[in-house]
């Protein structure tokens, strides 16, 4: 359920941003570069706002390995502590898209705002994937799910896959599925709410929050 969840919740967030923000990648940062490649060639607007998102991206990731280690050291799971800065950035997304409205130029300083938060945001989701959620599929950058996934789906086809590739298939499939369900609903979402859309996915990380809570006190 949860790796559904934040699986939805990274295609959900991502679309928006790129929608919003004229191109911008929040959770799939590095596919930035492109974008900052292809602008510099065809000038147009947004680079900046792509250029912010990088060292904000960074910073967010280090600061979520220092919470690790500050609750590890506690002898506290750090899991409900990650999910509850994502939840604190992703309302800073929201703020501060939601008072930029209507964006005609990412050079405005909420707008900037805007993608400097929903990057770091996706930051910190990034980064627990790897500290505190290593048992899950990867949720923010669904290319090397993808590629397991087609490999995997190869070997059963041909019937020379053994049961540890049929449940990897099975752990990659829902992932990716998802993802593209979060994708498609953000797109659907901020064309009728813009940035208010980010609510739903605040709500969902409220719901894992306590989810965590109760599974860690229980």
């Amino acid at each position: 359920m949860q790796n559904i969840s934040l699986s939805f919740l990274a295609g959900y967030i991502d679309t928006i941003g790129f929608v919003a923000l004229f191109g911008l990648f929040t959770a799939h940062v590095t596919g930035n570069f492109v974008l900052i490649g292809a602008e510099l060639v065809r000038p147009s607007h947004g680079v900046l706002i792509k250029f912010l998102a990088f060292p904000a991206f960074v910073l967010a990731v280090a600061f979520t390995r220092l919470v690790v280690i500050w609750r590890e050291k506690q002898g506290k799971p750090a899991t409900p502590s990650l999910l509850l800065l994502q939840l604190v950035l992703l309302l800073g997304f929201l703020f501060a898209g939601y008072c930029a409205e209507p964006i005609t130029d990412t050079t405005t300083t909420m707008a900037l705002l805007a993608g400097i938060l929903g990057a770091a945001s996706m930051g910190v989701q990034n980064a627990a994937s790897r500290l505190t959620l290593k048992h899950m599929t990867p949720t923010t950058v669904m290319t090397g799910n993808v590629t397991q996934l087609v490999i995997d789906l190869v070997d059963i086809v041909r019937h020379t896959a053994d049961e540890e590739t049929r449940s990897r298939c099975v752990k990659f499939f829902w992932p990716v599925i998802f993802f593209g369900i979060g994708a498609v609903g953000g797109a659907f979402a901020y064309s009728h709410v813009h940035f208010l859309a980010l609510l739903l996915p605040a709500l969902l990380l409220i719901y894992l929050y306590f989810i965590e809570v109760s599974r860690d006190t229980g």
